[in-house]
């Protein structure tokens, strides 16, 4: 009888790949996890119960094949279990490494409930698709037979990107249009590389170059523009991200040295690059020496925090309005960010800022918990009599983001947009009341996480696939 290869969650515990002492990691922006060997992922990916009702692939957005590939890998077929990840994943690499997999698959697998440890699925991915990588299984798209029709994506960012995939290789021809010099969105200037390095992100861009997709980067769409591409395409993709800052409305706020979350992480980023950035030489989105407070909860306020403990600042603290349990971001990044000097203050927002022409102090109140709201959120109430001031030469706001007025940007009245800004697209198609316009993506369903995006892009393509090939069909007859 053949050994059986998985199940071993009883025998074998959790072993998350090593991470780097925070000590030395806070000091450059590298990864902090480092790669599995393959004995240990084949030793990790074994754990997987292969359980019936798989609820790891039902709480993916993407629905991967996530047994098939552990099983795979636990029995030394990689580049099965490459084809098998890619088949429903457009960037697997990069969902491994940025993915909330505490909130989605490992926070639903199975062993879990039962005391044993989840299995480590995102850093079994990651391995997967770079080992793939390393071996030269990951070619450009070869269609079998090109097609006259084209397709434009307005927007580099993860949703684009995968529409772009998907189409390409159907042969369609695609031209994705961007603003900005270097495609990718958010996971090349939003996300820090000590969570997604960059080259991770440019070797997709090259091999959908490579592929045939075309790239027109540093455009700014407007009505003319917009106006161009729908009339050169077949269809439009809108696939712009949400990138419009919440704001604060209080005393103090419109003076230096009170920053938006995405400016600060796109100056990072762009130095990385070892681009010119004024705005960092001069100082103003640059951290070093300074102490910094982070106004915010999500993964964006936990991706400011830990940025500038590696600029160098003094003390990095941050402030949420509710506790620990209630707060949105990744559990795993807030640990990551206390390991490297990060002080939360939960339990506490601001009212206003003091200074004179920069500031040099958050004014806070203190919050409690109150009761429970009709689906079981609890509101936060004021302390009356516990302000106090946080010392500050930098303060971050990471509050989310909007969408921007996309009606009045592109010249369309038209485009259908809901009560918050977003488009308004069908579900799964992404399709508008605009004739051959689509949208997928945050511009649809609001800030959100880079696998929906994903997701939407690959429904996306699919359906405007399925309309050509019908129109096709009737020009055929």
């Amino acid at each position: 009888m053949a050994k059986q290869p998985m199940l071993k969650f009883v025998q074998i515990d959790r072993d998350m790949p090593a991470k780097r002492d925070a000590t030395v990691r806070r000091e450059d922006f590298d990864e902090i996890y480092a790669e599995y060997a393959a004995a240990k992922a084949e030793e990790q990916a074994s754990r997987c119960s292969q359980c019936g009702v798989p609820y790891c692939q039902s709480h993916c957005p993407l629905h991967n094949n996530i047994p098939d590939w552990l099983h795979l890998t636990a029995t030394g077929r990689l580049e099965e279990a490459y084809a098998t990840s890619q088949a429903t994943n457009t960037f697997p690499e990069i969902c491994g490494r940025i993915c909330p997999q505490d909130r989605l698959c490992e926070g639903n697998c199975v062993i879990e409930q039962s005391g044993h440890g989840t299995v480590t699925i995102g850093s079994v991915e990651k391995y997967i698709t770079d080992t793939a990588w390393d071996k030269g299984w990951v070619l450009p798209n070869a269609p079998t037979q090109e097609r006259l029709e084209s397709v434009g994506i307005i927007g580099g960012g993860p949703g684009g990107l995968a529409a772009a995939d998907m189409l390409r290789k159907a042969g369609v021809q695609v031209t994705v249009y961007d603003r900005y010099d270097r495609a990718g969105g958010l996971l090349m200037y939003g996300i820090p590389g000590f969570k997604l390095e960059k080259d991770i992100v440019q070797r997709r861009n090259d091999l959908l170059a490579d592929g045939g997709v075309k790239f027109e980067l540093n455009c700014d769409v407007d009505a003319a523009k917009f106006a161009e591409i729908r009339e050169q395409h077949d269809a439009v993709i809108i696939a712009t991200g949400v990138y419009k800052s919440r704001d604060l409305a209080m005393p103090g706020s419109g003076l230096g040295g009170i920053e938006k979350a995405i400016d600060f992480l796109t100056a990072s980023n762009r130095k990385s690059f070892g681009d010119a950035v004024e705005e960092f030489d001069n100082g103003r989105m640059n951290a070093d020496g300074k102490k910094v407070v982070v106004i915010g909860g999500g993964d964006t306020a936990m991706d400011c925090v830990r940025t500038s403990i590696r600029q160098g600042a003094t003390s990095v603290k941050c402030l949420y309005r509710r506790d620990r349990a209630n707060m949105p971001g990744s559990l795993r990044e807030t640990q990551n960010a206390e390991e490297e000097g990060v002080v939360f203050e939960w339990l506490s927002a601001p009212k206003g800022f003091t200074g004179d022409d920069s500031v040099n102090g958050v004014m806070v109140q203190k919050m409690r918990l109150g009761q429970p709201d009709a689906s079981g959120r609890q509101a936060p109430e004021v302390i009356e009599g516990a302000d106090y001031v946080e010392e500050a030469d930098l303060v971050i706001k990471a509050l989310g983001f909007e969408p921007e007025d996309l009606p009045t940007l592109f010249g369309q009245t038209d485009l259908p947009v809901t009560r918050w800004g977003t488009v308004k697209a069908a579900f799964q198609s992404g399709e508008t009341e605009m004739d051959g316009v689509y949208a997928v993506g945050d511009i649809v369903r609001g800030a959100s996480l880079v696998v929906w995006a994903i997701k939407d892009g690959r429904d996306c393509a699919d359906a405007i696939l399925k309309k050509l090939d019908a129109a096709s069909a009737i020009a055929a007859e």
